[in-house]
């Protein structure tokens, strides 16, 4: 089951910083500063996590998966903005 995750960081290098972003825009969507929103698989967190692990320096550097729940379920209504109105991306295929 697929499940929605917002994911923020704090990274106090600018290298691990530009290789953690790099890293979430294959992951996920950039809806803000350091704030990604993903939809994810078990396995595809577990990479996620693993990777994250690889780059950023535990004792320096943040990295939160908050788990929104099931894309399906309630998770895409979990998000309330205040302002700007958030809008989730709708990930459509593509057939070529």
């Amino acid at each position: 089951m697929r499940k929605l995750y917002l994911v923020t960081y704090d990274v106090g290098n600018p290298d691990r910083l530009r290789r953690v972003y790099r890293l979430m825009r294959g992951y996920g969507d950039h809806v803000q500063l350091s704030v990604f929103i993903c939809e994810l698989s078990p396995v595809e967190r577990a990479q996620l996590q693993s990777r994250v692990e690889e780059i950023i320096h535990m004792r320096e550097d943040q990295v939160l998966l908050v788990d929104l729940g099931p894309v399906d379920g309630r998770a895409p209504g979990a998000i309330k903005a205040l302002g700007k109105r958030y809008l989730h991306p709708e990930h459509l295929a593509i057939i070529i």
